[in-house]
């Protein structure tokens, strides 16, 4: 059975639930799971957070409960005409669609939210209903992939057709790969080392698969670097600056996030960290700027935080501190443009 088939019959299957406590002169009920960071739990087995035990009761009798209980039907029906029109919408559209309906979302924020609920109401990703977020990661590399889309199913499509990379929108993110001649994944922080990589041919000379992260990747190219990962069985490495929202990239990549505790599907546990660590710093005297009190905050959270709690990344944040210094991805220019491809990727990839 198909995404698309899970998404229609898990919205039928909410449907015919709301419509058969109507039928029986009954206030319809929704239990959800329970997303509260009380409720959050990291699984050391998975490495990963989950959803605990607990659970959230949506009464639409209860006046504080019909607001949430109306936009979640609403979200519900949104969804329900995307599949049925085989179409996509992005967070934004969605939002903007309530207002033309007169649904009353105070802002984006509020309907992503009950988008998210949707989706643990369902254990559905807002990908398999057809809602997606503003793209900001492209691809690039030797993946021959076919779209599933309507209208081009049975196309492929060679990821090395454009210079500038393609970016990651929901045909891409739903095509099967098919074939590659590629040995690796290398995921970048940022689109102007994305765009060195393609133009220095870095992708030919490591044989690699590029991703542009656009800082925090959206699910969807999680998604996607997952499918390339185990369809193709490519090792994932990701680089990212020297500071410690670079780290927190690679261990979101890795571990997950807890606002995505109620998705599976979206961790890539064995993939590498290949960024700028304070003793590259040090090691190849880049550039760098002093760390900001928003830094040396973020490091302490990190230091808490139960996905960096092995004695490899306490380390790493242990010699930021120590440093009080980052540095970005592009430092490596100081050394020349091919700098960076010649010897840095070269030692952290060989």
């Amino acid at each position: 059975m198909s995404k698309f088939d899970d998404a229609q019959n898990a919205l039928k299957k909410l449907g015919k639930e709301i419509l058969d406590s109507l039928r029986d002169g009954e206030f319809p009920t929704l239990e959800l799971p329970d997303r509260t960071t009380g409720n959050i739990v990291f699984d050391k087995t998975k490495g990963q957070f989950v959803l605990g035990d607990s659970s959230i009761t949506r009464d639409s009798k209860n006046i504080k409960h019909i607001k949430s209980f109306s936009q979640l039907m609403w979200v519900a029906a949104f969804a329900k005409k995307l599949l049925g029109a085989q179409r996509t919408s992005s967070l934004r559209d969605l939002y903007y669609s309530s207002e033309g309906e007169d649904i009353d979302f105070s802002s984006q924020s509020e309907s992503d939210r009950i988008v998210a609920d949707l989706e643990s109401l369902t254990g559905l990703a807002r990908e398999d209903f057809g809602i997606f977020p503003e793209e900001h990661s492209s691809i690039y590399g030797r993946v021959t992939m076919e779209y599933t889309v309507p209208g081009y199913e049975g196309r492929e499509v060679d990821l090395t057709i454009s210079p500038d990379g393609l970016p990651v929108g929901p045909a891409l993110m739903t095509a099967e790969p098919l074939d590659t001649n590629a040995e690796m994944i290398l995921a970048v922080e940022s689109g102007g080392m994305f765009s060195r990589l393609i133009e220095t041919k870095a992708w030919e000379t490591f044989n690699a698969v590029l991703v542009q992260l656009g800082g925090q990747p959206p699910r969807s190219t999680r998604r996607l670097m997952k499918r390339l990962h185990e369809h193709l069985n490519l090792p994932l490495y990701i680089f990212t600056d020297g500071d410690p929202w670079g780290l927190h990239i690679a261990r979101v990549i890795i571990c997950g996030s807890a606002s995505s505790a109620h998705i599976r599907g979206l961790t890539i546990p064995e993939a590498q960290w290949i960024g700028v660590t304070a003793a590259d710093i040090v090691n190849y005297d880049l550039p760098t700027e002093s760390m900001t009190d928003a830094d040396m905050k973020r490091l302490d959270e990190l230091k808490r935080d139960v996905r960096y709690e092995t004695p490899k990344w306490q380390a790493y944040i242990d010699d930021f501190k120590q440093l009080r210094k980052k540095a970005e991805q592009q430092a490596f220019s100081r050394y020349g443009m091919d700098y960076v491809v010649d010897v840095y990727l070269s030692d952290k990839l060989t």
